[in-house]
């Protein structure tokens, strides 16, 4: 099962693509320790067992609650993974945890994930930059060619422009950017692009 999707010296990230909206599911694993999180327990909750118990995930991060990023929450809570999300998002779920605060770090092995709080897709939208690597975990917040909707309950684009702007803008311009839906980018590739965004109002 050809999983994997990034690798460093201290970090692999295997990425899943399941459900009806082809959403991204991640799991980080510490190259040292061999344990790893899982962010967005989508969907296909036996895929993601598999993958949980063949890489030693030991929680799970949710970006936002969006019913499309949710649905294997309680499979994986069934089996006995704690699953964090933003106490803004947290009545979007069913059940959870732990809750997600901003600029705090998630620790698992010897990675560090950095949370960056970025609201606007919903109002408790969370980012994970993964310290010592150029990653970026963007959930639903910042695509290729743009933000995330906001035409959903509780969300707003002004809001998301500017969590964009001052929250991932100033990461440096090679840092790689991994969507909750789609293809990889870079902060580089789409920083100079935001006045255009700001224009066409979407």
């Amino acid at each position: 099962m050809g999983t994997l999707h990034y690798q460093d010296e201290q970090a692999e990230i295997h990425k899943l693509v399941v459900g009806p909206l082809d959403n991204n599911v991640f799991v980080v694993r510490c190259r040292d320790t061999g344990q790893s999180l899982l962010i967005d327990a989508a969907n296909e909750h036996e895929r993601l067992l598999e993958l949980c118990q063949r890489l030693d995930v030991r929680r799970v991060l949710e970006t936002h609650g969006h019913w499309d990023h949710i649905q294997a929450v309680p499979a994986v809570r069934d089996a006995g993974y704690d699953v964090g999300v933003t106490a803004e998002d947290a009545s979007m779920l069913d059940a959870y945890d732990f809750v997600l605060e901003d600029d705090s770090v998630i620790e698992v092995g010897r990675l560090r994930l950095r949370t960056i709080a970025t609201p606007g897709h919903t109002p408790g939208s969370i980012c994970f930059l993964l310290e010592g690597s150029p990653v970026l975990f963007s959930g639903d917040t910042l695509f290729p060619g743009g933000p995330g909707a906001t035409k959903f309950p509780g969300g707003d684009f002004e809001t998301i422009i500017r969590s964009i702007d001052t929250r991932l803008f100033t990461l440096p311009a090679e840092t790689l950017v991994l969507p909750g839906h789609g293809d990889d980018t870079t902060i580089g590739a789409e920083r100079p692009h935001l006045q255009e965004w700001i224009d066409r109002g979407w």
